[in-house]
């Protein structure tokens, strides 16, 4: 007598599988475990790797999940994401918001630049200005280290608590550290703006250190590429009414921008 097995569908060849039905349970395999990499899902579907970094490169562009190297992590939005895996999404939109903020920058400012991948942007267009004297207050330790050694930037950092997935100083020591202290612009990097509930964060001490950063500047600029617009979180920071200006990108949904226009917010499309 001859028996049969059964294969499960997760277990089918790439010709027995719709690319939307493959991606789904990818995208299910990714929620359940928090992270996959590529070698377990090509060996899962019984696909190649290269078929495999396509199908996460498709999820990963619609917000499914984040891509990684070699992989992928789930996406949720009360969770705070490495900067690591930041610093690799949505890079291009990054680097067009960083041009415009920088144009904001004048000879003998002191400027905040909050924490964050944008900010991180604004800092290496920063090494690139001709600028005689600039006082920066950062409380991120890859921004402060890009400009450790430009001439002419003084770096401040106002102590505090060391994030390791963010690179970022908080706390209680860092908020009495500000109060001391002004300056004229502040960059402020958020995880998620809604124009309802305002500027967001997954992670309470930097909500409270960025309340204070907006308290001692003259000037406050969100900088935010699209995907973060009509996100929500777990701190609230301040609502939308308390920044002068916005800079994200050419993605950004229309009635958002048009809602924080009404609201008194300037939007600066990169």
């Amino acid at each position: 007598m001859t028996t049969t097995t059964t294969v499960p569908i997760a277990e089918k060849p790439d010709a027995a599988l719709l690319i939307d039905e493959r991606r789904r349970l990818i995208r299910e395999q990714v929620q359940a475990q928090g992270k996959v990499t590529v070698e377990e899902l090509a060996e899962r579907f019984g696909i190649s790797v290269v078929t495999i970094r396509s199908d996460l490169n498709a999820l990963a562009s619609t917000g499914a999940l984040l891509r990684t190297h070699g992989g992928a992590l789930a996406h949720r939005d009360t969770e705070e994401v490495p900067i690591s895996v930041k610093q690799k999404l949505h890079h291009e939109q990054k680097v067009r918001i960083a041009v415009e903020a920088a144009k904001l920058i004048r000879d003998g400012e002191t400027i905040l630049l909050d924490s964050g991948s944008t900010t991180e942007e604004i800092a290496k267009q920063i090494r690139g200005l001709r600028l005689q004297s600039l006082n920066v207050i950062t409380n991120a330790l890859n921004i402060a280290v890009l400009l450790a050694t430009v001439p002419g930037v003084n770096v401040i950092m106002p102590g505090g608590l060391l994030r390791q997935n963010s690179y970022s100083l908080s706390g209680p020591q860092a908020v009495t550290a500000l109060q001391s202290l002004y300056a004229d612009r502040l960059f402020l990097g958020v995880d998620s703006l809604d124009p309802e509930i305002g500027l967001m964060t997954p992670h309470l001490l930097e909500a409270q250190l960025n309340a204070q950063m907006m308290k001692i500047a003259r000037q406050i600029v969100a900088v935010a590429d699209a995907s973060k617009l009509m996100k929500r979180n777990l701190s609230v920071i301040a609502p939308v009414e308390q920044i002068d200006m916005l800079i994200t990108d050419k993605e950004a949904d229309e009635h958002i921008v048009g809602e924080l226009r009404r609201r008194g917010v300037e939007v600066v499309l990169a």
